[in-house]
Protein backbone atom coordinates (compact mmCIF):
# COMPACT_ATOMS: atom_id res chain seq x y z
CA UNK A 1 0.00 0.00 0.00
CA UNK A 2 1.50 3.48 -1.21
CA UNK A 3 1.95 5.64 1.65
CA UNK A 4 0.68 9.45 1.49
CA UNK A 5 3.67 11.88 1.79
CA UNK A 6 2.22 15.28 2.90
CA UNK A 7 3.27 16.89 0.21
CA UNK A 8 1.07 14.47 -2.38
CA UNK A 9 -1.77 16.22 -0.58
CA UNK A 10 -3.97 18.48 -2.52
CA UNK A 11 -2.35 21.95 -2.00
CA UNK A 12 -6.19 23.42 -0.93
CA UNK A 13 -6.92 20.32 1.51
CA UNK A 14 -3.19 21.33 3.24
CA UNK A 15 -3.88 24.83 3.33
CA UNK A 16 -7.34 23.62 5.17
CA UNK A 17 -5.43 21.78 7.68
CA UNK A 18 -2.60 23.66 8.18
CA UNK A 19 -5.45 26.57 9.25
CA UNK A 20 -7.10 24.14 11.33
CA UNK A 21 -3.78 23.80 13.10
CA UNK A 22 -3.35 27.21 13.70
CA UNK A 23 -6.86 27.76 14.58
CA UNK A 24 -6.51 25.28 17.39
CA UNK A 25 -3.53 26.96 18.60
CA UNK A 26 -5.09 30.53 18.40
CA UNK A 27 -7.68 29.08 20.29
CA UNK A 28 -5.07 28.29 23.42
CA UNK A 29 -6.62 24.32 23.80
CA UNK A 30 -6.05 25.25 27.41
CA UNK A 31 -9.43 27.27 27.10
CA UNK A 32 -11.32 24.56 26.38
CA UNK A 33 -9.72 22.85 29.31
CA UNK A 34 -11.42 25.43 31.80
CA UNK A 35 -14.32 25.28 29.99
CA UNK A 36 -14.55 21.04 30.83
CA UNK A 37 -13.29 21.62 34.28
CA UNK A 38 -15.80 24.51 34.74
CA UNK A 39 -18.70 21.80 34.80
CA UNK A 40 -18.03 21.01 38.37
CA UNK A 41 -18.38 24.70 39.50
CA UNK A 42 -21.64 25.11 37.49
CA UNK A 43 -23.10 21.82 36.74
CA UNK A 44 -25.96 23.10 35.60
CA UNK A 45 -24.64 24.72 32.85
CA UNK A 46 -24.58 23.11 29.60
CA UNK A 47 -20.44 22.52 28.49
CA UNK A 48 -21.65 24.39 25.13
CA UNK A 49 -22.21 27.63 27.34
CA UNK A 50 -18.64 27.13 29.51
CA UNK A 51 -17.19 26.22 26.53
CA UNK A 52 -18.03 29.37 24.85
CA UNK A 53 -17.70 31.63 27.44
CA UNK A 54 -14.00 30.01 27.80
CA UNK A 55 -13.29 30.74 23.91
CA UNK A 56 -15.60 33.69 23.72
CA UNK A 57 -12.74 36.68 22.70
CA UNK A 58 -11.43 34.41 20.36
CA UNK A 59 -14.59 34.04 19.14
CA UNK A 60 -15.25 37.47 18.64
CA UNK A 61 -11.73 37.80 17.32
CA UNK A 62 -12.50 36.18 13.55
CA UNK A 63 -15.21 38.52 13.26
CA UNK A 64 -13.83 41.59 14.09
CA UNK A 65 -10.69 40.58 11.29
CA UNK A 66 -13.05 39.74 8.70
CA UNK A 67 -15.06 43.48 9.01
CA UNK A 68 -11.85 45.30 9.29
CA UNK A 69 -11.90 46.25 13.10
CA UNK A 70 -8.73 44.33 14.11
CA UNK A 71 -5.84 43.10 12.35
CA UNK A 72 -3.45 40.49 12.20
CA UNK A 73 -0.49 39.34 9.97
CA UNK A 74 0.85 36.61 8.87
CA UNK A 75 4.67 35.79 10.00
CA UNK A 76 7.02 32.89 8.97
CA UNK A 77 8.75 30.96 11.04
CA UNK A 78 10.19 27.91 12.51
CA UNK A 79 8.28 28.10 15.87
CA UNK A 80 4.65 27.12 14.62
CA UNK A 81 3.06 28.92 17.60
CA UNK A 82 4.23 32.27 16.53
CA UNK A 83 2.90 32.18 12.57
CA UNK A 84 0.70 34.77 13.44
CA UNK A 85 1.19 38.41 14.32
CA UNK A 86 -1.91 40.13 16.79
CA UNK A 87 -1.14 43.40 15.39
CA UNK A 88 -3.81 44.97 16.49
CA UNK A 89 -6.57 43.42 18.60
CA UNK A 90 -7.98 45.50 21.47
CA UNK A 91 -11.68 45.39 21.41
CA UNK A 92 -11.40 41.46 21.45
CA UNK A 93 -8.36 41.12 23.79
CA UNK A 94 -7.22 43.63 25.67
CA UNK A 95 -7.99 43.31 29.75
CA UNK A 96 -10.24 46.00 30.01
CA UNK A 97 -12.86 44.45 26.98
CA UNK A 98 -12.65 41.25 28.47
CA UNK A 99 -14.05 42.62 31.50
CA UNK A 100 -16.61 43.88 29.56
CA UNK A 101 -17.55 40.97 27.64
CA UNK A 102 -17.37 39.23 30.74
CA UNK A 103 -19.71 41.20 32.77
CA UNK A 104 -22.14 41.42 29.38
CA UNK A 105 -21.97 37.76 29.23
CA UNK A 106 -22.73 36.92 32.59
CA UNK A 107 -25.65 39.16 32.87
CA UNK A 108 -27.13 37.95 29.72
CA UNK A 109 -26.71 34.81 30.87
CA UNK A 110 -27.99 35.33 34.08
CA UNK A 111 -31.50 37.14 32.67
CA UNK A 112 -31.89 33.94 30.89
CA UNK A 113 -31.35 31.49 33.34
CA UNK A 114 -31.82 33.21 36.79
CA UNK A 115 -28.30 30.54 37.53
CA UNK A 116 -26.08 32.69 39.69
CA UNK A 117 -23.30 30.13 40.04
CA UNK A 118 -23.45 29.66 36.57
CA UNK A 119 -23.49 33.06 35.78
CA UNK A 120 -20.27 33.96 37.50
CA UNK A 121 -18.52 31.12 36.38
CA UNK A 122 -19.73 31.98 32.94
CA UNK A 123 -17.65 35.72 33.62
CA UNK A 124 -15.20 34.06 35.29
CA UNK A 125 -14.27 31.83 31.93
CA UNK A 126 -14.37 34.60 29.64
CA UNK A 127 -11.96 36.46 32.26
CA UNK A 128 -9.66 33.34 32.03
CA UNK A 129 -9.07 33.82 28.55
CA UNK A 130 -7.23 36.62 28.89
CA UNK A 131 -4.97 35.26 32.07
CA UNK A 132 -4.19 32.31 29.63
CA UNK A 133 -3.27 34.27 26.56
CA UNK A 134 -1.07 36.55 29.01
CA UNK A 135 1.06 33.44 29.90
CA UNK A 136 1.72 32.30 26.47
CA UNK A 137 1.95 35.47 23.97
CA UNK A 138 4.46 37.62 23.23
CA UNK A 139 3.77 41.18 25.08
CA UNK A 140 0.57 41.58 22.28
CA UNK A 141 -2.02 41.86 24.76
CA UNK A 142 -3.27 45.56 25.71
CA UNK A 143 -4.29 46.04 29.03
CA UNK A 144 -7.13 48.42 27.47
CA UNK A 145 -7.38 49.70 24.10
CA UNK A 146 -4.20 52.07 23.38
CA UNK A 147 -2.72 51.06 26.82
CA UNK A 148 0.55 49.15 27.18
CA UNK A 149 0.88 45.45 26.22
CA UNK A 150 1.81 42.36 28.07
CA UNK A 151 2.77 38.68 27.78
CA UNK A 152 5.18 36.30 29.35
CA UNK A 153 5.81 34.78 25.84
CA UNK A 154 5.51 31.16 27.34
CA UNK A 155 4.98 30.24 22.53
CA UNK A 156 8.74 31.45 22.69
CA UNK A 157 9.48 27.73 24.24
CA UNK A 158 7.09 25.58 22.32
CA UNK A 159 8.09 22.52 24.63
CA UNK A 160 6.88 24.14 27.45
CA UNK A 161 3.77 25.45 26.04
CA UNK A 162 2.62 22.11 24.88
CA UNK A 163 3.50 20.39 27.87
CA UNK A 164 1.29 23.12 30.39
CA UNK A 165 -1.66 23.10 27.49
CA UNK A 166 -1.86 19.36 27.31
CA UNK A 167 -1.79 18.91 31.08
CA UNK A 168 -4.51 21.29 31.59
CA UNK A 169 -6.72 19.41 28.49
CA UNK A 170 -6.02 16.15 30.45
CA UNK A 171 -7.09 17.95 33.54
CA UNK A 172 -9.96 19.15 32.04
CA UNK A 173 -11.62 16.18 30.45
CA UNK A 174 -10.78 14.30 33.81
CA UNK A 175 -12.80 16.46 35.83
CA UNK A 176 -15.87 16.56 33.46
CA UNK A 177 -15.56 13.39 33.37
CA UNK A 178 -15.65 12.87 36.91
CA UNK A 179 -18.29 15.34 37.49
CA UNK A 180 -20.61 13.71 34.76
CA UNK A 181 -21.83 10.38 33.10
CA UNK A 182 -23.28 9.52 30.00
CA UNK A 183 -26.73 8.77 29.29
CA UNK A 184 -26.39 6.63 26.46
CA UNK A 185 -23.32 5.49 24.19
CA UNK A 186 -23.46 8.58 22.30
CA UNK A 187 -22.30 10.35 25.93
CA UNK A 188 -19.66 8.12 26.20
CA UNK A 189 -18.02 8.14 22.37
CA UNK A 190 -18.55 11.74 21.97
CA UNK A 191 -16.62 13.12 24.57
CA UNK A 192 -13.59 10.99 23.95
CA UNK A 193 -14.06 11.84 20.38
CA UNK A 194 -13.75 15.97 21.01
CA UNK A 195 -10.25 15.63 23.12
CA UNK A 196 -8.95 13.44 20.24
CA UNK A 197 -9.73 15.94 17.56
CA UNK A 198 -8.83 18.57 19.78
CA UNK A 199 -5.51 17.15 20.74
CA UNK A 200 -5.43 15.84 17.19
CA UNK A 201 -5.34 19.71 15.54
CA UNK A 202 -3.11 20.51 18.32
CA UNK A 203 0.06 18.49 17.79
CA UNK A 204 -0.63 18.80 14.19
CA UNK A 205 0.40 22.52 15.14
CA UNK A 206 3.82 21.66 15.42
CA UNK A 207 4.41 20.75 12.21
CA UNK A 208 2.40 23.23 10.43
CA UNK A 209 3.72 26.40 7.58
CA UNK A 210 2.17 29.33 6.65
CA UNK A 211 -1.33 29.67 5.99
CA UNK A 212 -2.41 31.09 2.76
CA UNK A 213 -3.36 34.88 3.75
CA UNK A 214 -5.07 36.46 6.89
CA UNK A 215 -8.54 36.34 5.64
CA UNK A 216 -8.32 32.49 5.39
CA UNK A 217 -7.34 32.48 9.27
CA UNK A 218 -10.50 34.66 9.94
CA UNK A 219 -13.09 32.52 7.68
CA UNK A 220 -11.41 29.08 9.68
CA UNK A 221 -11.33 31.03 12.80
CA UNK A 222 -15.37 31.05 12.72
CA UNK A 223 -14.66 26.73 12.48
CA UNK A 224 -14.29 27.78 16.59
CA UNK A 225 -17.97 27.46 17.23
CA UNK A 226 -18.22 24.16 15.93
CA UNK A 227 -16.65 23.11 18.80
CA UNK A 228 -19.46 24.81 20.83
CA UNK A 229 -21.83 23.22 19.29
CA UNK A 230 -19.84 20.03 19.86
CA UNK A 231 -19.70 20.70 23.70
CA UNK A 232 -23.61 21.27 23.77
CA UNK A 233 -24.28 18.01 21.76
CA UNK A 234 -21.69 16.57 24.61
CA UNK A 235 -23.58 17.37 27.21
CA UNK A 236 -26.81 16.70 26.23
CA UNK A 237 -25.69 13.35 26.21
CA UNK A 238 -24.53 12.66 29.36
CA UNK A 239 -26.14 14.08 33.11
CA UNK A 240 -24.75 14.97 36.46
CA UNK A 241 -25.10 11.81 38.76
CA UNK A 242 -27.14 12.20 41.42
CA UNK A 243 -25.69 12.57 44.64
Amino acid sequence: MAVTSWNSIDPLLRAGITVLSIEATTMFIGHFAVGLAAKRAAPRTSLGTLTLAALFLDALWPIFLLLGIERAAITPSTNSFLLLDFTYYPFSHSLLMALVWAALFSIVYFARTKYRAGALVCGALVVSHWILDFIVHRPDLPLWPGGPKAGLGLWNHPVGAMALETFLFIAGIWIYERTTRPKNMVGRASVWAYAIVLMGLYLGDATSSPPPNISVVAWMGLIGWLFVLWALWIDNNREIPAR
